[in-house]
């Protein structure tokens, strides 16, 4: 029985993949400096989470450039709804 030959990922699903990783790694980080026991640890967890940070965001962007990541723009009557509902 012949084996199955998997199916090639485009750039977008890689991309997309790096930046579920960077996701996880970034909130990995952050659970790890909350918990961190010594000073010296803090710190470290926390410049690896300012860099995972920095990582996702670079992926964030160039996925917004080629178009895999579309956002919508708010509509007024959305916005002022949200403010109002928070503003109480």
């Amino acid at each position: 029985m012949p084996t199955p030959t998997p199916k090639a990922m485009s750039d977008k699903e890689y991309i997309e993949d790096v930046l579920l990783t960077a996701k996880t790694l970034t909130s990995m980080y952050h659970y790890a400096t909350q918990e961190s026991s010594t000073e010296g640890l803090h710190n470290q967890f926390k410049c690896n989470l300012n860099d995972s940070i920095a990582m996702q965001h670079k992926v964030f962007a160039s996925m917004q450039q080629n178009g895999w990541y579309p956002q919508q723009m708010a509509e007024q009557q959305q916005i002022n709804q949200v403010r109002s509902k928070y503003s109480q």
